[in-house]
């Protein structure tokens, strides 16, 4: 089955999902950002019990059939086409279960390799207890099908809040920094040699004729003998320690067109969208990163468990084209409705 006609901003599928991706083109979809039914949680609105997913008698069985979708799911991915999961944990008997976990490692043990584990930070949380601390985050792994991956980090840089201070006299990073102290600690090393020095001080000007020409925002020098190696001194294990060793320096830049965002993201869990009896819908900027930057514009995003049609109304929005699927009349409706309300 053709994943999507061309043409078509958005396809929207009724029925089992673990059977509809069994249908479905190989390398047919460029993207999958999903949200399964968590186990135990909830009784979702569906005509076809038997292939409900979250309503297992253990939670073992929950994660073979999550970990059989998938595996399903990863068939119909791009050979360079990334999946996000978002999944909750559950507590049983007062012992939190660690599901998302579970699942994790099912799937990297099924072929999958994790890129991100993503902290969605939702602002709020519950408190039902008193025993213990508020909930207030989920999980969103990010996982490929192999180490070349599509990833247009440029989409998603944030800019730096203060630029560099250049004037005909200075050249100046955005904190301040002007190469001086580490000039001074270049030429009166013990610890390099009269080559290593040389070749410091020429990176050193390099790095600010950098910030001049304003491609990059600012920067840090570790010297030998001067500042250590950042996270570990064991040259096997860290980079920049073998470095070190080898040129006697090393130079950390921030470019000017921004960095990369963290992996703790600060999102309250309300949608603006919101006319439907869903309980547990995840808001379309939680979708803003992965789509941007894992699928290529016009691509396809697929959502196996669409619900009300977050995934696909995010993708459409971005320029990107969406494929939900559901064993739900009900939120295949809702999911429509929301889509035209964007296309109208």
């Amino acid at each position: 089955m053709k994943a999507i006609e061309e043409g078509l901003r958005y396809h929207l599928i009724l029925g089992d999902c673990l059977s509809v991706l069994k249908e479905m083109e190989s390398g047919s979809v460029n993207c999958i950002i999903t949200s399964p039914p968590y186990w135990g949680m909830r009784s979702y609105d569906n005509e076809d019990d038997e292939h409900e997913i979250g309503n297992e008698s253990s939670f073992s069985l929950y994660v073979e059939k999550l970990t059989a979708v998938f595996h399903e799911a990863k068939r119909v991915l791009t050979s360079d086409g990334s999946f996000w999961l978002n999944i909750g944990d559950k507590y049983v008997n007062k012992e939190l279960l660690g599901m998302p976990w579970r699942v994790a490692i099912a799937l990297m043990d099924d072929g999958w390799i994790m890129r991100n584990d993503v902290i969605w930070h939702q602002l709020k949380g519950t408190q039902s207890c008193k025993d213990r601390l508020r909930d207030s985050y989920e999980h969103l792994f990010h996982f490929v099908k192999s180490k070349k991956y599509y990833y247009d980090a440029d989409s998603i840089l944030i800019k730096p809040s203060r630029l560099p201070v250049i004037t005909d006299h200075s050249t100046t990073s955005s904190t301040g920094v002007s190469g001086k102290k580490y000039r001074k600690q270049i030429r009166d090393s013990k610890e390099l040699t009269e080559q290593e020095k040389i070749n410091a001080e020429k990176a050193l000007d390099g790095v600010l004729a950098e910030i001049k020409a304003g491609i990059v925002n600012d920067f840090r020098m570790t010297i030998r003998g001067e500042q250590r190696a950042w996270h570990s001194d064991n040259t096997k294990i860290s980079g920049r320690a073998k470095e070190l060793v080898n040129r006697g320096f090393y130079i950390m830049k921030i470019h000017a067109k921004g960095h990369l965002p963290n992996d703790v993201w600060n999102i309250v869990t309300e949608d603006t969208w919101r006319t439907d009896s869903h309980c547990a819908v995840y808001p379309e900027e939680l979708l803003r990163i992965p789509i941007l930057s894992t699928c290529p514009e016009g691509g396809i995003v697929l959502d196996p468990f669409i619900g009300t049609g977050t995934t696909v109304s995010a993708a459409i929005k971005l320029g990107r084209r969406g494929i939900g699927i559901d064993l739900s009349p009900n939120y295949i409706k809702t999911s429509k409705e929301r889509v035209m309300q964007i296309l109208l």
